[in-house]
């Protein structure tokens, strides 16, 4: 059949198309309204197609293959929406592959789209630019799922089931690649139609065990992790039901907001452990319990809603029940019998928070000073980006989070260097909301080149570098381990104030915490990028691992 213009609404019968139109036509059906990515010879024939997809789909172009890939991680996150990238195949992919890996650590739905060397030479061994000896192995070894395109009629079915994959079940990252002139081939093809990702029902009998288990708790404790985001409603009642506070470390942050009574952080729900008999995991890996908080109480037991059934196998609970977080707590606060009325402990929360705070804010000084000076000036709808450094590890328990999504975290992975793209990605999805980035000097120059992209496509994020001339943790490590010695973990540093200006970002210089929150305050109303570059003193005594790491530690009492 005739080709015909390219794009317009698609009916029911197939329509010629490239593999590339197709694609973006199938993006289009799934509501993606950005792309991040560079594109590459390989994916011309993509990037094409999203040109004249016109302003239906933004493109924001990155600096480096990782940042892209970061970017999308951060829109994901901020959205709950897959984030969408491509980069070329090969080096592009495995550039891109950090960020994958995080989406995967963190249950993040991603959905990256990478060409491949023209069909013909596929596992050839050729010598074909950016070609891997199987580049469909590689993917599937760090993402949910992967598919090579082979045909353009193969494309909407694939780019359907990519989106079913990412979005269904445990959200994670998945893969499509197509081959070079594959891209750009034309034939029929079918219309993009999505799929179905509505989560299992709880199971009554599963809901009844966990619901016996619960009932007879005398001091239960409620464990979020990022699967339970949609579920804060049904977490906060659970918990005023049970008087049990929720305990949060990364991705859960905000589920329940810290202002609430039962709103504890990882610090703060490790003064309830010893007590705790019943633990009730939510979406949540429960690594604190497992590695973090030393040996379990004894007879604990633990309960665990979650949509990804292998959860169960890893964790071994007493009671199991497979379902989206917020159908399983709801149908858990249901099944309650009414003789489950303990006293209210709300004030007795409140004191017990506000103790562990003191005494993090007389060991962790200035990380402390710093992250109260950014709160003040952070709205509380913005966002704030934690990184791998002292102070991103601080704000874990030293950072009010008053709503799910708000704090985004690389979560497992601790990749050092994501903070800077993934805030850009944060920004593009929230053009109108403060986005504001922590970072040590090291991590932030793994992707400041990304700050060109900032300023191309003026996407005013304010970053803080906390600068102690070092890989700080890395140092603190050395020295205290290998007697006095260290080795490649001190650093050269460019002056990052003028760096940010060469960039055409501002960049400021902040010696106090007064000196902070303004900064901050002046960087979140430019809608240009802000650099602000914090002098750190390298303090071996004063780190966040007492509270974050108390069984090999022995606490921070």
């Amino acid at each position: 059949m005739a080709r015909e213009r390219w794009p317009r609404t698609l009916a029911v019968m197939d329509v010629t198309r490239t593999t590339g139109e197709a694609i973006v036509d199938g993006l289009l059906a799934h509501g993606v309204d950005t792309v991040f990515g560079i594109p590459g010879v390989q994916t011309y024939a993509l990037f094409d197609a999203l040109a004249r997809a016109g302003d239906r789909i933004t493109t924001y172009t990155g600096r480096h293959e990782q940042g892209p890939a970061y970017m999308a991680f951060g829109y994901a996150q901020a959205t709950g929406r897959p984030g969408v990238f491509s980069v070329v195949p090969g080096p592009g992919m495995l550039n891109a592959a950090s960020a994958i890996l995080s989406g995967h650590g963190a249950s993040v739905p991603m959905v990256c789209v990478t060409g491949e060397v023209p069909a013909a030479h596929m596992g050839r061994g050729l010598g074909q630019l950016h070609e891997m000896p199987d580049q469909l192995a590689t993917m599937r070894t760090f993402t949910k799922w992967a598919a090579n395109i082979l045909h353009p009629a193969e494309a909407p079915g694939l780019v359907a089931e990519a989106f079913r994959q990412a979005t269904s079940g445990r959200p994670r990252p998945v893969a499509l690649a197509s081959p070079w002139d594959t891209l750009a081939q034309s034939a029929p093809c079918p219309p993009c139609v999505p799929s179905s990702t509505a989560p299992p029902a709880p199971d009554p009998a599963a809901v009844e065990r966990a619901a016996a288990l619960v009932a007879g708790a005398r001091n239960p404790m409620i464990m979020v992790g990022s699967g339970a985001r949609a579920a804060g409603a049904e977490v906060l009642a659970l918990a005023r039901r049970l008087q049990a506070p929720v305990v949060s470390f990364r991705g859960g942050r905000g589920i329940v907001s810290d202002e609430s009574p039962y709103g504890f952080n990882c610090a703060e729900g490790y003064e309830r452990w010893a007590d705790t008999d019943v633990l009730i995991g939510i979406g949540s890996r429960l690594e604190l319990m497992w590695g973090r908080w030393g040996a379990l109480p004894p007879g604990i037991r633990v309960v665990l809603i979650d949509i990804d059934p292998a959860q169960r196998s890893r964790l071994a609970p007493a009671a199991s029940v497979v379902a989206d977080a917020a159908a399983g707590t709801q149908a858990l606060l249901d099944s309650l019998p009414a003789s489950v009325a303990p006293a209210d402990r709300s004030e007795e929360f409140v004191a017990l928070k506000a103790k562990r705070q003191g005494e993090i804010a007389v060991h962790l000084q200035p990380h402390v000073d710093h992250l109260s000076a950014i709160r003040r000036a952070l709205p509380r709808d913005g966002f704030f980006v934690e990184e791998v450094c002292q102070v991103g590890f601080t704000s874990f328990m030293a950072f009010p989070v008053y709503s799910p999504r708000t704090f985004i975290t690389n979560g497992c992975q601790g990749a050092l260097g994501f903070g800077v793209p993934t805030s850009l990605g944060v920004k593009a999805a929230y053009r109108d909301r403060a986005v504001v980035a922590v970072t040590g000097d090291g991590g932030f120059l793994f992707g400041a080149t990304e700050l060109a992209t900032a300023v191309q496509h003026r996407l005013g994020v304010v970053t803080v570098v906390f600068n102690n001339n070092a890989y700080g943790n890395v140092l603190n490590d050395q020295r205290r381990l290998f007697d006095g010695r260290a080795i490649g973990s001190e650093l050269r540093n460019p002056d990052f104030v003028a760096l940010a200006r060469a960039f055409g970002a501002e960049g400021v210089r902040a010696e106090t915490p007064d000196e902070l929150e303004k900064a901050v305050l002046d960087g979140i109303e430019r809608d240009l990028p802000t650099v602000i570059e914090v002098p750190m003193p390298l303090d071996g005594e004063r780190t966040p691992w007492p509270f974050l790491m108390p069984q090999r530690t022995g606490g921070a009492r």
